[in-house]
């Protein structure tokens, strides 16, 4: 029988475990991984005991509360709090998410959070998402037209046409889709992945862009688009309710209609 085992590099170990205050009455324990590429050591989980009393109800308050009141050396991305900017994506509870709209109270037990899987991490919480940006970059988002641009006035678009773009524009780029697509896991380095997918499929879909020829010949492509075999764990675990796999299916469909 074949034995697999992680390389030793990769094992997670235990790390410091950070008591609650003793006036806490209502307390919640925070399992957080921690790896820090300056040390040379092996990543950790350090488990830091919050007061719920004295913190507010989502997942970012508690981890805000433990960089400014326990362990200054804990690192994560966050910026707007309101679910809004991307940045405080990750995995929470074995879901990828945003801690700023993830309440504590939703979860049993310890709290698990670690960073975007199968992403390099920069440090701790935070993930390398310079490959995803390049991807992203790839699909030339922005409005591309041939027509000369009418004097003083916005391109015109009927409110029809503008419905189509709901449940596209609303993507915020946090990644938590592509993050938890194994066929992403797999092919990464070729496969663009839910969220430039649905990036790309808005800008075809807009009524205003003369380029969606050439945006569905970029497309079509064995590993760009054709990678993605309907998990659908994108649509499941989108933190703004958004259906990538149906952006998906709209390219794959647009792509035989045209032949």
């Amino acid at each position: 029988m074949a034995e697999f085992s992680l390389p030793a590099n990769s094992k997670i170990g235990t790390g410091t475990t950070w008591p609650a205050p003793a006036s806490a009455r209502r307390s919640r324990r925070f399992r957080v991984y921690r790896w820090n590429p300056d040390d040379g050591r092996n990543p950790v989980v350090d488990t830091y005991t919050v007061d719920l009393d004295d913190c507010g109800p989502m997942v970012l308050d508690a981890l805000l509360k433990i960089k400014n009141e326990v362990d200054t050396t804990l690192t994560f991305r966050r910026s707007c709090r309101e679910g809004v900017c991307g940045s405080c994506a990750m995995n929470i509870d074995g879901t990828n998410t945003l801690a700023c709209i993830k309440a504590i109270d939703e979860i049993k037990g310890d709290i698990r959070i670690y960073p975007l899987p199968h992403m390099p991490v920069v440090k701790d919480l935070v993930p390398d998402l310079t490959h995803v940006y390049a991807q992203y970059q790839s699909i030339q988002p922005w409005l591309q037209t041939e027509s000369t641009a009418p004097p003083d006035k916005e391109w015109p678009q009927s409110i029809e046409e503008r419905e189509r773009l709901d449940g596209l524009w609303e993507c915020i780029l946090c990644f938590c889709c592509s993050t938890s697509c194994p066929s992403y896991w797999w092919n990464g380095d070729r496969y663009l992945g839910p969220a430039v997918l649905l990036q790309a499929y808005r800008w075809i879909a807009d009524s205003r862009d003369e380029k969606s020829g050439d945006r569905l010949d970029a497309l079509e492509d064995p590993f760009r688009l054709y990678r993605c075999h309907t998990i659908m764990n994108c649509t499941k675990t989108c933190p703004k309710n958004l259906n990538p796999a149906k952006a998906i299916a709209e390219i794959k469909k647009l792509l035989v209609l045209r032949r």
